[in-house]
Formats: structure tokens, sequence, C-alpha cells
């Protein structure tokens, strides 16, 4: 079964991401307490991101590196998820419904947080490319919590894999 696996908040931009067990969704706006949430709303590609925690076990496995999920600065941590099957569809996480808007590519930013003395930020960038999240757009208002499932209505969308799980 495709779950969230962790969540992510940050107050200010750039800075430092907070764990937490559960958020707010709001509609058109975000994630309460983030940096991105608009109450007025917000541009949606802005408004929460995904990455996939098989994503990141692969980038620290391939650097022999342990960075923690919260230092990719996503909001939502997924396993089991095929997240660039969602651009343009629309899935549930828990009872929230979201919009898959685009990949949510690493950016230079990224780079600078994620380097290491034997990688630099440009090889940062190329190691995530394909693999950095999704971008998606909030459709509706609810909580979201560690341990929610992630439910696109179409078992190829979710990777119809638990990885040993």
């Amino acid at each position: 079964m495709a779950t969230i696996a962790a969540i992510y908040t940050a107050e200010k931009s750039r800075g430092p991401v907070t764990a937490r067990e559960s958020v707010q969704a709001r509609l058109g706006a975000g994630i309460v307490g983030d940096r991105h949430y608009r109450p007025r709303g917000t541009a949606p590609a802005t408004q929460i991101t995904l990455i996939a925690e098989e994503a990141v076990s692969a980038f620290n496995q391939a650097h022999g590196l342990s960075v923690p999920p919260g230092e990719f600065r996503r909001n939502l941590i997924t396993c089991g998820v095929d997240l660039n099957a969602l651009p343009g569809r629309e899935f549930s996480v828990g009872a929230v419904r979201l919009r898959g808007i685009e990949p949510c590519d690493p950016c230079s930013v990224l780079g600078r947080i994620l380097q290491q003395p034997d990688l630099t930020p440009p090889q940062v960038v190329k190691a995530l490319m394909g693999q950095g999240g999704l971008r998606a757009e909030v459709l509706s208002t609810g909580v979201i919590r560690v341990g929610d499932a992630v439910v696109t209505g179409d078992a190829d969308a979710v990777g119809g894999t638990d990885h040993g799980r």
C-alpha cells in the first residue's frame, strides 16, 4: 500500500524544517504553517510538495550518505508511489484531494543544502533530476497524517509494489 512516511514543514524560506505527525491542508492555500501557505490562495504549483522515500534512499545509497528525508525540503515523503506518473492527475492523501501539477526538479538551493565534500551542488542537482518529487495543488481541506494512504484510483500510478514492506 502506498503511504505517507513523513511530513515536514518550514516556517520560512530556507529556514529549518520540522517533522510533523499531521498537518492541516487547506483548499487552494497549502499547508497551514508552511512557508508557502497563503490563506487567500497561492499558485497551485507551490501549495504542497512530495518526494518518494525510495528516491531519498537511492540518492543516499548512490553517494554513501545518510541525508535525512527532511533535508530534501519537500512536505510529504511518500512510500510506494510513482510520483512521476501524477502530473495532471488527481489523487488523495488520506481524506485530502490533491492534483499533481509538475515535477519538483531540484534547484541550486537544494544543491547547496545537500552538497558534501565530494559532491558539488551541480552534482546533487544532476543526481536528483527526474527524482526530485512532485508539486501539487490542494483540492480539499483536511488533515494529512503520517501513515495515511496515497490513492490514485489506478494501481499503475502508485507503482504497484510494496518494496518488501
